[in-house]
């Protein structure tokens, strides 16, 4: 046949390039196939450009972090873990790198290219031969298994084909969701697909005011309908938009939130290192500092300049009111909408703003000890196509790499 190799990876993202550099290195002839002009578009966005790499945990709370059939990932984790990957980017790839707060793991230098040059030189060392621009359009098939793959610059084959074409986030990275069609041509089964790690659009008009405003250090509280304790809450950054509000917070909420979202309600603490007393307290003292100031002059040491109309209005206290007009009823009522600011979820942003999708390939059909296929001999799969996903914090790109790494030993 024309144009055989031993493995065919398709998509050059976190799982392709992982699969194809270690795939060639135990001796295997690699062909890599990306539909973009480039490998690792996504990558280079993920992290605000940071590329939040991976986690530093253990297995177990890696385990907990997935939201979304753990179980299945339990072999390709014990196979290559973070600590693992963390040891190839600093010691064979020669990229430092540094923790921060939850065990969130970034390149030293803050930037996501550091991370995506280093896997793209890891790949043609490898002697991985890469193909940019060439999309796959079907596979090809023979005597019951996998033998090749139809695409725009003609057909490949190969005794081996690993899909990893991402999920259906992001389109113009790349990842448009044409892995789960070429997975329904083998057969397989592809579950309900929904964003995962989105931000929500909220039904308070006063997010439009605020909008580029960003909360460093406020807990988000996620409550559903018939539960007095909240399903979710994290100390962290939340950012205000036209539509309602995204951030590290609000992407971590929104994979809780099953069902109608009408059920839930989004709380912000604006003040979390203050109970309700201590931040009656320090109001008070404000005020004592302001007596003959207007209300709406006297909380510029309390809140960010922007957010302080939106909270005179909310407070229900007039704001050209002097400050020692103000009763300790309408006091403590303050305190109070300081340390719950309630929002209105109506929507989530769509499935393409979603930084993981949620859905994918079924794990029923997939051997979790080598991602092979159930179904077809010869055909894998590695990364976000996978019914798999999880919480934000270096969890998602984690599954990347230690699928791709696990059928790159299988292919």
């Amino acid at each position: 046949m024309p144009d055989q190799t031993d493995v065919i990876i398709i998509g050059a993202g976190a799982a392709g390039l992982f699969c194809a550099g270690f795939a060639a290195k135990s001796g295997k002839r690699v062909l890599l196939l990306e539909k973009m002009e480039r490998p690792a578009r996504k990558l280079m966005i993920t992290g605000k450009g940071r590329c939040n790499v991976t986690n530093e945990c253990n297995r177990e709370e890696l385990l907990a972090a997935v939201r979304t059939n753990g179980k299945f990932l339990y072999s390709a984790f014990s196979a290559f873990g973070p600590k693992d990957l963390m040891r190839l980017f600093k010691d064979d790839l020669h990229v430092p790198l540094k923790t921060e707060r939850g065990g969130r793991v970034f390149p030293a230098s803050d930037k996501a290219v550091d991370i995506v040059d280093a896997l793209v030189s890891f790949v043609k060392k490898s002697g991985s031969n890469v193909k940019t621009g060439v999309c796959c359009k079907e596979l090809i098939f023979t005597d019951g298994r996998v033998a090749g793959v139809k695409t725009n610059a003609g057909d490949f084959y190969a005794g081996s084909i690993v899909v990893a074409t991402g999920g259906k986030s992001y389109p113009l990275t790349g990842s448009d969701g044409d892995g789960y069609t070429l997975a329904k041509q083998a057969g397989h089964t592809v579950t309900t697909l929904r964003p995962s790690l989105i931000p929500v659009v909220i039904k308070e008009d006063f997010c439009r005011d605020l909008t580029g405003l960003s909360l460093k250090n406020c807990i988000l509280s996620l409550f559903k309908k018939g539960r007095a304790k909240p399903v979710f809450s994290e100390l962290g950054e939340l950012l205000f938009t036209h539509f309602g509000v995204s951030g590290p917070l609000v992407l971590s909420a929104s994979a809780h939130m099953d069902g109608d979202i009408s059920d839930y309600t989004l709380s912000i603490d604006l003040k979390p290192a203050l109970l309700k007393d201590q931040l009656d307290a320090r109001i008070l003292r404000d005020f004592h500092a302001n007596l003959n100031k207007d209300f709406q002059n006297s909380l510029s040491e309390l809140l960010p300049r922007k957010l302080i109309p939106v909270i005179v209005r909310l407070s229900g206290i007039p704001g050209n009111v002097k400050v020692n007009s103000i009763t300790k009823g309408q006091r403590l009522a303050l305190a109070g909408l300081l340390k719950r600011l309630n929002l209105t979820p109506v929507a989530l942003r769509p499935i393409e703003e979603a930084v993981v999708t949620c859905g994918g390939v079924s794990v029923k059909e997939i051997n979790p000890r080598t991602m092979g296929s159930k179904l077809v001999p010869g055909l894998f799969f590695a990364g976000e196509v996978i019914d798999a996903d999880a919480y934000t914090g270096g969890f998602n790109l984690q599954i990347a790499f230690s699928t791709g790494f696990l059928a790159a030993q299988n292919v």
